[in-house]
């Protein structure tokens, strides 16, 4: 006797598989009645199976091209997995931030020109910013984003945006690749980054990046708050300079070898 639930087991680690074939990369994913040739379904079957997965977030239907493709739950399981380590070493230090500063602290990687939050340590405060743990959020228009870009050079930031558009962000966002590297050196001398109501109204945010033991950035914490609790110059400073301490602090634990600060672009400014 056929057990159906391993069966349906089974057709899903199969058609997640498909998805993240060199297939379906080169074709922007797969449809349905793709996937059911590839998993052996019938279509009824697999467009049943596809939509459970898809409100579970492991992938995600392109609305256009119809097809699917991974998605977001399962690439943070994925960087979990990848950063443990990491996890482990900075979920206590997001605990003392908090207690410091009263407010929500996050761990976040760079994906491409986007920024996944991998860990929030919640405040005990009644308003606080959300739980953006598994969700991705531009870059270019935010604090953990600009911590993260610190060692992109002008050019570098060029081909990264190339094909990504800077409309739709914040008032105070930059427009261009140019206005964006202009920021990143600003915050690359202080040491921390800043931005101010560029992602959201009323919403100002600090991050500071961390490094592995090759002294690349592989992570940013950051803290965001309303601004009439965040504004003002010095508590901002307070705060980026507690960040700070605290990447500092992740990044030898995790093995990086102190260097003297960059200053100054590779490129001509």
């Amino acid at each position: 006797m056929v057990d159906a639930g391993a069966d349906s087991v089974s057709r899903a680690a199969a058609a997640l598989i498909a998805l993240g074939s060199r297939e379906s990369l080169a074709r922007g994913g797969l449809g349905v009645l793709r996937l059911a040739e590839i998993t052996g379904g019938d279509k009824g079957q697999v467009s049943r199976l596809l939509k459970t997965l898809d409100a579970h977030g492991l992938i995600e239907r392109d609305p256009d091209t119809r097809n699917y493709r991974l998605g977001w739950q399962l690439f943070v399981l994925a960087s979990q997995v990848g950063d443990q380590r990491l996890l482990g070493l900075a979920q206590p230090l997001l605990a003392r931030l908090v207690e410091q500063l009263g407010e929500r602290a996050n761990l976040s990687v760079l994906r491409g020109t986007e920024v996944l939050t991998l860990f929030s340590e919640p405040s005990p405060r009644s308003v606080q910013t959300v739980d953006w743990v598994g969700r991705t959020v531009p870059s270019s228009c935010t604090s953990s984003g600009r911590a993260l870009l610190f060692d992109h050079s002008k050019s570098e930031l060029a081909e990264l945006f190339a094909d990504t558009p800077f409309s739709g962000l914040g008032h105070a966002a930059p427009r261009d690749a140019d206005s964006l590297h202009r920021r990143i050196v600003a915050s690359r001398a202080r040491g921390y980054a800043v931005v101010d109501e560029e992602f959201e109204v009323g919403l100002i945010a600090a991050a500071a990046p961390v490094r592995d033991f090759s002294g690349r950035i592989c992570a940013a914490v950051n803290v965001s708050a309303p601004k009439f609790r965040l504004g003002g110059v010095r508590r901002v400073t307070a705060v980026g300079k507690a960040l700070k301490e605290v990447a500092d602090e992740l990044s030898l634990l995790l093995g990086e070898t102190p260097v003297v600060p960059v200053t100054q672009d590779r490129e001509q400014l």
